[in-house]
């Protein structure tokens, strides 16, 4: 084997491994010891960020922001990476301390002259775009970590009224319209329920574990087709305009939303918990649209367009 690919070779070993010894290295690699002290050596004049620990039980370390071996890409892999990294720059919190920057730069500059011209020109056609949010999310590494260790964790989080306190197991995090969100399990009322991580004050890791079995993409399809527990019919007849708004709204299925610009309408069924969600989204659509029934919705607009009435009476 030639220097170069044993280099190589012995750059992406270390990467994986934690702790090892020239000796770990000599057997794997079929070297000297001697010889092995010597590339290790050479490693780190490079940049691989190793340390020696002395002693009877010493060896060689990697410290925790060690580099990658350099990786291969072809054309299509290089534009998919960048863009997809792309896809995180409007989000103003990540999970984990990336400059995106940085990375970006390093990407960018690894690529031929001709692949740079078709990445400059794919940008300023094409981009992932979120609404970008002002609010933080201060704990999402942290609540990374708790739901892959299986952790408990006590949040204080701010509520309609106040803010509570409340021991929570989660079971991961995702990114929607801008905000992340974290679906954990209340241990009060051994209920799971959502949380907007940006609205978490303070975090503490507890000493305590909670087995939790589901994990985040399985939530997210249960949650998303979950049959209402309380169903009601949700009968709402639509103008031209009510049916571009409601047509863009991901909590209303596809086929719920029925019509074209002269007649539309939606039928649907929703769970009895979601009136006050429905009534208001409703509200804001104004003349656009027309709920029929159930009584409950028609009602509460009804209640909410008095107290705004009143909130603007004596103007």
């Amino acid at each position: 084997m030639s220097k170069t690919k044993l280099l190589f070779n012995l750059m992406m070993y270390v990467n994986a491994k934690r702790a090892f010894t020239a000796q770990d290295v000599a057997y794997e690699f079929d070297i000297s010891v001697r010889t092995a002290h010597r590339y290790l050596t050479e490693l780190s004049e490079i940049g691989v960020p190793l340390y020696t620990e002395h002693g009877r039980n010493g060896g060689y370390r990697v410290l925790n922001n060690r580099i990658l071996p350099p990786i291969i890409f072809d054309e299509n892999e290089a534009f998919s990476i960048f863009f997809a990294f792309q896809s995180l720059k409007f989000y103003q919190s990540l999970p984990f301390d990336i400059e995106m920057k940085s990375v970006s730069v390093k990407l960018y500059s690894s690529l031929p002259n001709d692949v740079k011209r078709k990445i400059d020109r794919l940008e300023a056609v094409l981009s992932f775009w979120n609404i970008k949010r002002s609010v933080p999310s201060r704990y999402l590494k942290e609540i990374i970590d708790a739901a892959a260790e299986k952790q408990i964790l006590q949040i204080e989080y701010i509520s309609k009224a106040n803010n509570t306190i409340r021991d929570v197991s989660p079971i991961g995090i995702y990114a929607y319209d801008g905000f992340w969100y974290m679906p954990a399990l209340d241990l009060a009322n051994d209920e799971v329920k959502l949380f907007r991580t940006d609205r978490i004050v303070s975090l503490k890791t507890m000493d305590k574990e909670h087995d939790q079995q589901v994990t985040i993409s399985e939530w997210l399809n249960s949650h998303t087709a979950q049959i209402p527990s309380d169903p009601i019919r949700l009968f709402v007849e639509l103008t031209r305009e009510g049916l571009r708004q409601c047509r863009s709204q991901p909590w209303l299925e596809p086929e719920s939303v029925v019509g074209d610009e002269d007649q539309a309408y939606i039928d649907t069924v929703i769970d009895k918990s979601e009136v006050e969600f429905v009534a208001k989204y409703f509200l804001q659509l104004g003349t656009s649209a027309k709920v029929i029934e159930p009584r409950e919705i028609v009602d509460r607009i009804r209640a909410l367009s008095q107290e705004l009435l009143l909130q603007y009476s004596d103007m």
